[in-house]
């Protein structure tokens, strides 16, 4: 019996230490409407980085992303690194060069407001043929979805999150 009720108040004071430590590890880091206005803002002033953590491709299965593949966004750039994984139908020019790994200023920036909270970004390149459009997902508290769709290939979505640019 006296084991037991060690035990219990052992559990007790770790549960205790634990609750109050919350806060300090950045649990509680960031008010959620504050989150919400940033995330507007930078949408809006189009000054983010997409950061992508997943690969989904139509065939095959989905990938984690091991490296630090991104999507700057500004007004009048769009920078892409993110990996391909997919069919092509057609060969490309350069094979030493992704599909998706390229830099434009002439394309159409669309942003309207999503049914559950967040953004729908619509990008479409004008100055390349490959690829037609990208969708990005953005939601309040930051997290975000993408989907490229290609003429030539087959598309693939990304998983991850859009943060402020530097």
């Amino acid at each position: 019996m006296k084991h037991d009720a060690y035990k219990r108040s052992t559990f007790v004071w770790l549960a205790i230490i634990a609750l109050l430590s919350l806060p300090a590890i950045g649990w509680a880091q960031q008010p959620k409407k504050d989150k919400k206005a940033q995330i507007k803002t930078i949408v809006e002033a189009q000054n983010y980085v997409f950061k992508a953590q997943t690969a989904l491709p139509t065939a095959g299965s989905t990938r984690q992303l091991t490296s630090d593949f991104d999507f700057r966004v500004s007004k009048d750039t769009i920078v892409s690194d993110l990996p391909y994984f997919g069919r092509a139908y057609t060969a490309p020019l350069n094979p030493s060069e992704g599909p998706l790994q390229f830099t434009t200023t002439n394309f159409q920036y669309t942003v309207s407001n999503n049914k559950k909270g967040g953004w729908n970004v619509t990008i479409a390149p004008k100055d390349l043929t490959d690829p037609r459009e990208m969708i990005l997902t953005i939601f309040d508290n930051g997290s975000a979805s993408m989907v490229v769709n290609s003429n030539n290939r087959q598309p693939i979505s990304f998983n991850g999150y859009v943060t402020e640019k530097k």
